[in-house]
C-alpha cells in the first residue's frame, strides 16, 4: 500500500562528510484507540542534539501479501534529536507535537517491522525486501499475531515484540530499556522511557469551539504548563489556503506575562458578502523560544460561509424537471437514428468512448468534479450524498487514513472490485481539467475515475454497500430511494462505455468479476425514478470535463431498446422527445394544483399519466387541446405520456 506523509527534507547532504553516531528505535506505538491517530515512532541518539542526516526510516509489511517488503520510507535528513537525544515521529494529534507528522493510520499493526538504515528514502522504494545491508537498528513487532520468522531472519533479529502482551494494545506502547531489551507500558512520547531527562515547559492553545460563522469572534487561549519567569513573547498564524488576512482581523502576537501561565488573543472573523465557500482557519505556532515545547499545534477551525447560493432547481428529494438545459450538441445522438440491437449498442459506445474526443481524468480530479457535479441545490457549500439523501460540507471529504464517520467519499456505483479497475500512482494527483489522458472502450482502468460512475456518498454507508449487487443492496432504511434511478443509469452507462463489464439478471456472488446485478431491479429503478434537473446538471458538468455524456439521462427511453421492453426495435430520436422546445405540443402549468392543459394537438392523440412507481392512473383519447382535472391526485411527481403523430412525448409533472 502506497502511503504519503507530510515530512520534508531540508538539507542536501554529502554522506562522506559524516561521522555516524548510534540511533536506536526507542519507542513504538502502532495500535492506538479508534482510527490509529496517536501513532508514534521515537528515535533516540546516543548523544543529544544529533543530526539524523544520512539516515532513513523504513517500515516493512510482514503480512502474506506484503512479502516482508517496505511499504513506507522516511528520509531523516534535516532533523536533529533534542537535548534528551529524542526525535519524535507521529500523528498530528500526538502531544507533545511530533517533529515529523505522519498521516493517521500510517503504521501497520503487525506482524511488521520498522528499521533505521544508512541511506535515503530513494534506496527503499515500495516493495523493497527487508535487508541487513546498512542496517543501524530494527524492531520486529506485532499486536497479537504470530511471529514472522522470515522477517526476523531478514533483519537479523531473534525476538518479535508483542505490543498487546498485557492485553492493552491500544493503550500501551513498546519501549526500549537501557539494556537494549523492550517492555510494554503506557506511552511516553518525547520523554525518556525511564521518566528522566530534561523537560521543557509545555505550551498549548485552546478555542471554545471547532466551528464558527463569519462575523464571530474567536478567543484563543494560550497556556504554559508552569508559570513563565519572564515575559514569553511569540507569534502564531491563522491563514490557511483560501483563508487569508482578508478574512480576519486581530493580533497574532502573544505575550504571557512573567509570573503567569496564560494569555488570550481574539480573532475577529470578517463577514463579507462573497460566496467563498466554507473555509478552514489553521492556528499554528511560529518560532517557540528555547526552553518550551509545543503540546498542541496546527489546529483547524471550520469557518462557515453564510453567503452560499441556491440553485433554481430542486434536490433529488424535491425534484424539478426541464429547468436545466441539456448542453449536448444538437447532433450528438444523430448517429443512433434507425439502429437497433447490437448495432445500436455499438453506436452508443462509439459516441461515449470516442478516443478522438473523450477524456479521462485522474481519480484525485474526481473530488473536484464531484464538488461541482454533486453540489447540493440547497447550499453551494455542500454536496448531496447518494443513498443517505442528505447534504454534507464540501470540506468534509475523507482523506487518506482518516475516519469515514461524518465524511463523504467517492462511491463507485459499479464496484471497482467487481469491475477490475483500480488506482495507479498517477491517480493520486489532481492536475486539473486541462490535463487528461486519451481513452477508449478497452481502457477499463479508466472506469476507476469516470465521474459518470462515481457519486459523493457518506463514508460509512459506502462501506455498508460494499460491492453488493443493487437489489441485494437497496439503501438505508427510512430513505425515499431518490437515488435509485440515478445509479441505474450510471451502471447502464458504464456497461456500454467499457468493454469487459456488464449488467445482468439475478443476484451474483460478490466475488463475480465483470458482471453486476440485478438488471431487473435496475430497470425498475430507472423507470420509477426518471432523470431530473439535478441529474441533468451533473451530466452537463461531467461533459465539460470528460467530453462525453450519459445518454440514458439525455434519452432515458434508450434503456428500453437495449435492456427493456423495446429490445430489437429500431430507435428514432424523435421517439424520446422530452424537451418541449423540440415540439409544438405544450403541457402546462408545471407544477400544478387543479388542472393540466395540453395544447398544440390537431390529430388523434392519447395521454396517459403514471405515478412514480409506474402505475397508470389516467388514460384519455383526444384530438384537440384539452384541460385535465388533477385536483384528486396526491401531491407528488408523475409522468405524462402523450402519443401523437407517431411520436411519444414524456413530461414529468409535479402536483402540489
Amino acid at each position: 500500500m502506497l502511503m504519503k506523509e507530510f515530512c520534508f527534507s531540508f538539507v542536501i547532504v554529502i554522506i562522506s562528510n559524516f561521522s555516524y553516531g548510534q540511533l536506536v528505535i526507542n519507542e513504538l506505538d502502532s495500535s492506538t484507540p479508534g482510527i490509529d491517530d496517536l501513532e508514534i515512532i521515537e528515535i533516540k541518539s546516543d548523544t543529544p542534539n544529533f543530526s539524523t542526516d544520512g539516515y532513513v526510516l523504513v517500515l516493512f509489511n510482514g503480512s502474506s501479501s506484503g512479502n516482508d517488503a517496505s511499504y513506507f520510507s522516511l528520509d531523516l535528513d534535516g532533523y536533529t534529536t533534542d537535548m534528551n537525544g529524542l526525535l519524535l515521529i507521529g500523528s498530528s494529534k500526538v502531544s507533545p507535537v511530533p517533529d515529523c507528522i505522519l498521516f493517521d493510520n500510517t503504521i501497520q499493526n503487525g506482524a511488521d517491522a520498522i528499521a533505521i538504515y544508512l541511506g535515503n528514502e530513494i534506496d527503499f522504494p515500495e516493495f523493497t525486501q527487508a535487508t541487513t545491508a546498512n542496517l543501524i537498528d530494527a524492531l520486529v513487532y506485532d499486536t497479537g499475531q504470530s511471529d514472522d520468522s522470515n522477517l526476523l531472519n531478514l533483519l537479523g533479529e531473534t525476538v518479535q515484540i508483542n505490543e498487546a502482551q498485557n492485553g492493552n494494545r491500544d493503550t500501551e506502547s513498546i519501549q526500549r530499556k537501557d539494556d537494549g531489551t523492550y517492555e510494554v507500558k503506557t506511552p511516553t512520547p518525547d520523554v525518556l522511557n525511564d521518566g528522566g531527562g530534561i523537560q521543557d515547559n509545555g505550551i498549548s492553545f485552546t478555542t471554545f469551539q471547532n466551528q464558527y460563522d463569519e462575523g464571530d469572534t474567536i478567543a484563543i487561549v494560550f497556556t504554559t504548563e508552569t508559570n513563565v519567569t519572564d515575559d514569553l513573547i511569540f507569534d502564531f498564524s491563522v491563514t490557511n489556503d483560501g483563508f487569508t488576512t482578508a478574512d480576519y482581523s486581530g493580533s497574532i502576537s502573544v505575550i504571557i506575562p512573567g509570573g503567569m501561565n496564560t494569555a488570550t488573543n481574539t480573532i475577529q472573523l470578517i463577514d463579507d458578502t462573497d460566496d467563498e465557500g466554507d473555509e478552514v482557519m489553521k492556528i499554528t505556532f511560529g518560532v517557540i523560544p528555547s526552553g518550551f515545547r509545543r503540546l498542541t499545534d496546527n489546529k483547524e477551525i471550520r469557518i462557515v460561509d453564510n453567503d452560499f447560493t441556491m440553485a433554481l432547481w430542486g434536490s433529488p428529494l424535491d425534484p424539478t424537471f426541464d429547468i436545466v438545459t441539456n448542453t449536448a450538441p444538437v447532433n450528438y445522438y444523430d448517429s443512433l437514428e434507425g439502429l437497433s440491437d447490437a448495432i445500436l449498442v455499438q453506436a452508443i459506445q462509439d459516441i461515449i468512448a470516442d478516443p478522438a474526443t473523450v477524456r479521462s481524468q485522474t481519480y484525485a480530479d474526481v473530488i473536484d468534479i464531484l464538488k461541482a457535479a454533486d453540489q447540493s441545490p440547497l447550499n453551494s457549500n455542500k454536496v448531496w450524498l447518494l443513498y443517505t439523501e442528505q447534504e454534507r460540507s464540501k470540506l468534509d471529504f475523507q482523506t487518506s487514513g482518516g475516519s469515514s464517520t461524518g465524511r463523504w467519499n467517492r462511491e463507485h456505483t459499479y464496484p471497482r472490485s467487481r469491475g477490475g479497475f483500480d488506482s495507479i500512482e498517477a491517480d493520486d494527483f489532481a492536475d486539473g481539467i486541462d490535463i487528461f489522458t486519451a481513452t477508449r472502450a478497452d481502457s477499463l482502468r479508466h472506469a476507476n475515475s469516470d465521474a459518470h460512475g462515481l457519486r459523493a456518498a457518506d463514508g460509512p454507508e459506502n462501506s455498508s454497500r460494499g460491492n453488493q449487487d443493487y437489489g441485494e443492496y437497496s439503501g438505508p432504511q427510512g430513505t425515499l430511494g431518490s437515488w435509485k434511478g440515478d445509479v441505474a443509469r450510471s451502471v447502464f452507462f458504464l456497461a456500454i462505455r467499457y468493454n469487459g463489464i456488464a449488467v445482468v439478471d439475478g443476484d451474483l456472488p460478490n466475488s463475480t468479476m465483470g458482471q453486476l446485478g440485478d438488471l431487473t431491479t435496475l430497470l425498475d429503478w430507472h423507470r420509477n425514478d426518471p432523470p431530473d434537473d439535478f441529474e441533468m446538471n451533473r451530466n452537463n458538468i461531467i461533459y465539460s470535463w470528460q467530453f462525453n455524456r450519459n445518454p440514458f439521462i439525455d434519452q432515458p427511453d434508450l434503456v428500453e431498446y437495449i435492456w427493456g421492453d423495446n429490445i430489437g426495435e429500431i430507435w428514432f430520436n424523435s421517439l424520446s422527445v422530452t424537451n418541449n422546445e423540440l415540439t409544438k405540443i405544450s403541457i402546462f402549468p408545471n407544477p400544478t394544483k387543479e388542472f393540466l392543459f395540453v395544447e398544440g394537438i390537431s390529430n388523434k392523440s392519447t395521454i396517459e399519466i403514471f405515478d412514480i412507481v409506474g402505475n397508470s392512473l389516467l388514460s384519455l383519447h383526444f384530438d384537440q387541446d384539452i384541460r385535465i382535472p388533477v385536483e384528486s391526485f396526491a401531491k407528488g411527481v408523475y409522468i405524462a405520456k402523450i402519443v401523437s403523430e407517431g411520436r411519444i412525448i414524456q413530461k414529468r409533472i409535479i402536483i402540489q
